[in-house]
């Protein structure tokens, strides 16, 4: 306990660009988590949609693809992606990016990391969608469908909008396992916070002759995912206390079918 706390060995955070060093590799992380997070929302709703779907043909197609890509492990995706990405989609993906981009997503090795982020998580996110939406009372579609609308309009209208509510928590913890998946995208070589924190650990890199120890350096990564994460949670109770509030003098659509009946 001494060893932890000692403020000999949490000296190198104040001493040159260590701390630097450490949140710019950490800003890394943010950036491919921001990514793959909006690119799996999507692409999960998508997948829960076909999933779904009253089309057997193309609900077994979306259920197969969904099954294969959350069983395989993330770090086995990625490494995969990275080893059989034709070479020419990097080449591709680094001549199409801005030059305002952050550093950190130029490379097209981040291509590979942020595909393997986004099939692993978007597969899973699908799930967790499709649950949400078959938690509602059946009542709830056959009310609509009652009412005149067609099967897209009671999806999009009734059932989408309370079965995303009762998705908000497992979501939420869902996107924060992927920010912490980030971690794993440095097996392809990118300078993200884990691979700064062992070339710190490794080299003193900007400590001179002050020790750098890889414990104290690990503490510190893991405090910032902690706050970023945290930062998540409180958000999605915010979401789900506001969403909670605003559909609650909402009457339930099966009510107004037997109104309109």
């Amino acid at each position: 306990m001494n060893y932890l706390f000692n403020p000999d060995n949490w000296e190198w955070v104040i001493t040159g660009n260590n701390l630097r060093f450490i949140l710019e590799g950490f800003a890394v992380n943010l950036e491919i988590a921001v990514i793959a997070m909006v690119l799996s929302l999507i692409s999960g709703l998508a997948l829960a949609l076909l999933r779904l779907a009253p089309w057997a043909p193309v609900s077994f197609v979306a259920g197969a693809w969904i099954d294969i890509w959350r069983n395989l492990p993330l770090i086995f995706i990625i490494l995969y992606l990275a080893l059989t990405i034709p070479g020419a989609w990097p080449d591709a993906y680094e001549d199409a990016i801005p030059s305002w981009f952050p550093e950190g997503l130029q490379s097209g090795r981040v291509l590979a990391a942020i595909l393997g982020l986004v099939l692993y998580n978007s597969a899973v996110l699908a799930e967790i969608m499709r649950a949400g939406i078959q938690s509602l009372d059946r009542g709830q579609n056959e009310a609509a469908r009652a009412l005149g609308m067609t099967y897209g309009q009671s999806m999009r209208h009734v059932v989408l909008p309370q079965g995303l509510r009762r998705m908000v928590p497992a979501t939420v913890s869902q996107l924060i396992t992927l920010n912490k998946d980030t971690t794993l995208v440095s097996i392809v070589a990118i300078q993200e916070v884990m691979r700064h924190g062992r070339i710190l650990t490794g080299t003193n890199f900007f400590g001179g002759d002050v020790p750098v120890p890889i414990l104290q350096v690990f503490l510190l990564i893991g405090a910032l995912f902690i706050i970023v994460n945290l930062a998540l949670s409180r958000l999605s109770r915010r979401l789900e206390v506001r969403e909670r509030k605003r559909t609650a003098a909402v009457k339930p659509v099966r009510d107004l079918a037997e109104q309109a009946a």
